[in-house]
């Protein structure tokens, strides 16, 4: 696949750029070259190989999700955050309707 200066055109045109025809003539060969390049990912062999996210393992560090009571390790101060709060609902933050 390759592009012209008329898809360069509808490209920017559609990112909403701005480019005069001298940029979209050196635009032309660089994304001819991103293509070519993106071609030659498609041509490696890659059966065996599972997806993945990120090039090392990676795995969540997760923790029980318990409220602590205990004032001193952060827990029990939802009154106090809520009595800053210009509206407190059911014990939550009170916001204005935005969606009818």
């Amino acid at each position: 696949m390759s592009v012209d200066k008329a898809t360069v055109a509808k490209i920017a045109s559609l990112a909403r750029i701005r480019m005069d025809d001298e940029a979209l003539e050196r635009m032309v060969p660089e994304l001819n070259g991103i293509l070519q390049w993106v071609e030659q990912l498609g041509e490696v062999d890659v059966t065996g190989i599972e997806p993945m996210a990120a090039v090392i393992p990676n795995t969540l560090r997760l923790r029980d999700d318990v409220v602590d009571a205990d004032p001193l390790t952060g827990g029990g101060k939802q009154g106090d955050v809520l009595a800053n709060a210009p509206a407190a609902e059911h014990g939550f933050f009170g916001v204005p309707k935005v969606i009818e």
